[in-house]
């Protein structure tokens, strides 16, 4: 029998996370993109909804090195709340799952019961045919709210 070390997290995709948020204002939408991402991609536009909208990086750009405090700067811009909920957003789903990962652990250990959550195919999704995200799949092809930054 092995040991399960790794704390429990859920994944969801794009389009049933603004309902999600609608019915849950104490629940956090954090997009771990880079600065750059945020500048020339978009960002969700939250600005209908009571929630707060973290924007963190996970990887640092240019170099792309794992932020070293994430999870500090996470809890700093949550002002000592304890969300019931906490969305993990990045371009396609990747890097937001090793930061839900992150903070779950975080989370279990402190013994806060957050609920961490992946945003499975995150803010632009899959690559099309011809290489283009924000077609297939995630937060922009499902038509949710955006704005460039």
């Amino acid at each position: 029998m092995s040991e399960d070390t790794n704390p429990r997290i859920s994944e969801v995709l794009p389009s049933d996370v603004w309902g999600m948020l609608e019915h849950d204002a104490s629940a956090v939408l954090i997009d771990v993109r880079t600065r750059a991402e945020w500048s020339y991609v978009g960002i969700p536009d939250l600005r209908e909804l009571p929630n707060p909208f973290l924007m963190l990086e996970w990887e640092m750009w240019p170099d792309m090195q794992i932020n070293p405090v994430f999870i500090e700067k996470v809890e700093e811009q949550l002002w000592g709340r304890v969300p019931s909920s906490m969305f993990f957003l990045c371009r396609s789903g990747v890097r937001s799952l090793k930061a839900t990962r992150t903070m779950a652990s975080h989370f279990e250990g402190a013994g806060k019961p957050v609920k961490c959550v992946n945003v499975v195919n995150g803010f632009e999704g899959d690559k099309n045919d011809v290489g283009h995200r924000g077609i297939v799949n995630g937060w922009k092809a499902c038509g949710l709210p955006w704005r460039q930054s």
